[in-house]
């Protein structure tokens, strides 16, 4: 998968694109991280995005535009962890709206759950067929690394192994390139960023990079329960004014 967005080869520096990052898509009872949007409000975020005229679709959908020059009607969507809950909440969803999304997932905790969160809830991830059941509904897929680690602290095996490593074992799961990356916690310096493009993916997607942001460090805002229609409108008013521009894109 292409997605044209390197800075070596397209001088162009524009604004930020506005990326989404959810999480989980289903019962948000117990939610002590504040991950989890119902399907129901997940469906009146994706309808509040159409009545400002925007569509939301996959980061290789929207990087893609972005550096032809277009694509200022795009608002790209993402969800970390890869939750089974992807298939049965949020992709009919997606779906009813006509959007695309971005899925990053965990290659080596397929069929598991979000250990690393010691709060819990215990929640269930994509095991390998639902990976490819979302691929096939034309979900992108990228790596979240191979396990859910704070790359900023990894050794260099283990940097290789969560970011090579885990492009390597979702091409072979899904038999095509994998173009995207997130890194997990959304904690990043330049040594991760480094590893990252020398893994090959072709873009990155963090929190709130700074000044790493890049194609590589990709900026994005937290979507929860609580973002109605207001909480929403401020977040999306207030992105121009505190991203900074990213090079190669329009």
């Amino acid at each position: 998968m292409s997605v044209p967005v390197d800075s070596a080869t397209d001088s162009a520096t524009g604004p930020a694109p506005w990326v989404a990052m959810y999480h989980s898509v289903g019962d948000c009872s117990d939610d002590p991280y504040r991950i989890t949007v119902t399907p129901e409000r997940l469906d009146r975020q994706l309808a509040w995005l159409a009545g400002r005229g925007l569509r939301g679709v996959s980061l290789a959908e929207l990087l893609a535009a972005r550096a032809r020059g277009e694509g200022r009607d795009l608002a790209g969507l993402t969800f970390d962890d890869g939750y089974a809950d992807f298939l049965t909440g949020a992709l009919p969803v997606l779906r009813r709206h006509g959007c695309t999304a971005t899925l990053f997932v965990l290659p080596g905790r397929l069929g598991g759950d979000n250990a690393w969160d010691p709060l819990g809830p215990r929640r269930p991830l994509l095991c390998a067929d639902g990976i490819r059941e979302a691929a096939a509904e034309g979900v992108e897929i990228g790596s979240h690394g191979l396990t859910h680690l704070d790359l900023t602290k990894a050794d260099d095996a283990t940097l290789r192994a969560e970011t090579a490593g885990s492009r390597a074992a979702l091409a072979d799961l899904l038999g095509t390139e994998v173009a995207g990356f997130c890194y997990p916690y959304g904690t990043v310096d330049r040594r991760a960023v480094a590893a990252v493009r020398d893994a090959g993916y072709a873009y990155a997607c963090a929190i709130d990079p700074g000044p790493l942001t890049g194609p590589h460090a990709l900026p994005r805002i937290h979507i929860g329960q609580n973002d109605t229609a207001v909480r929403l409108f401020l977040k999306h008013r207030l992105h121009r004014l505190r991203r900074r521009p990213v090079a190669g894109l329009r």
